[in-house]
């Protein structure tokens, strides 16, 4: 009898997976439609269902729609001293920086914050030459697939390229990290929102929000007044902007304020990346 059972339960389980596929998906859209009514009749998890979207709809994307834009560019320039960079690296604490000539055009390389770890042992910066530590800056247009660059970051080992535009000039830079987010969602690391916080300053005046930030606790922050009658969490307030559940870089600006969505699975939204008003 509970041989019959298990048959009967595998069965149906089997006859649900034909079904979603009995109809050979013509289109993106298609396949993207069958994998959300799998995710619907809990043949997909949650996770795994934005994971395989992500992955999906990343050659919908270029650098330009993710790239770090050139005016928040934290680059050091080659004639600096230790004593005149390393309180921007030690702020910015990133692992990776654009070195310059004379002004940021002029890229000479990508510097490794971990290749300035002898200088805590040599202890003289009087003979010290940033040109010496320098890797091979690789150089990619605004227009190139976010696909396309992840197969190259692989290929090279590369881990941040600068982004040129149709002039030459530098229009922004991206990581394999910018990349990769796109499809798993926020990576988090030790700079990003601690867990029993909701808002992490970034070091360009941007901010990380969880979505889950209550309201009066958002306009308390950033002397907002969003509706605290209305909604309870930021999140709430976004979704009443977008008016749907948005994807990941979808943008909404309200009262100034402008909301990239960072992180959101197909029931909610997880993380923003907010720009306050200018002064």
């Amino acid at each position: 009898m509970n041989d019959d059972r298990s048959s009967h339960g595998q069965k149906s389980w089997l006859e649900r997976i034909t079904q979603a596929f009995a109809h050979e998906p013509k289109s993106r859209q298609d396949l993207l439609d069958i994998l959300r009514g799998a995710h619907e009749n809990q043949l997909l998890d949650t996770e795994a269902l934005s994971i395989v979207e992500g992955a999906i709809q990343v050659a919908d994307l270029q650098v330009r729609d993710i790239m770090i834009p050139r005016s928040q560019i934290i680059s050091i320039k080659a004639a600096q001293t230790p004593v005149e960079f390393l309180p921007a690296i030690i702020e910015a604490a990133h692992s990776r920086y654009p070195v310059v000539g004379e002004h940021l055009d002029e890229v000479l390389g990508i510097l490794l914050a971990k290749d300035l770890l002898p200088l805590i042992l040599q202890g003289n910066t009087e003979d010290f030459d940033i040109r010496a530590l320098l890797r091979p800056a690789t150089f990619v247009p605004e227009s190139k697939r976010l696909n396309v660059l992840l197969r190259e970051f692989r290929a090279n080992r590369n881990h941040m390229a600068v982004v040129v535009d149709e002039y030459g000039g530098v229009a922004g830079l991206v990581t394999i990290e910018d990349v990769l987010e796109q499809i798993v969602g926020e990576i988090e690391d030790e700079h990003d929102v601690e867990e029993d916080s909701f808002i992490k300053a970034l070091p360009n005046g941007d901010f990380i929000v969880k979505a889950l930030t209550p309201v009066e606790e958002f306009n308390e922050y950033f002397n907002a007044g969003f509706s605290e009658d209305e909604f309870d969490t930021l999140g709430g307030v976004l979704m009443n902007t977008f008016g749907h559940l948005p994807k990941r870089n979808e943008v909404a600006e309200l009262d100034g304020f402008r909301f990239r969505v960072v992180n959101a699975d197909s029931r909610r939204i997880h993380l923003l990346r907010l720009t306050p008003p200018k002064a």
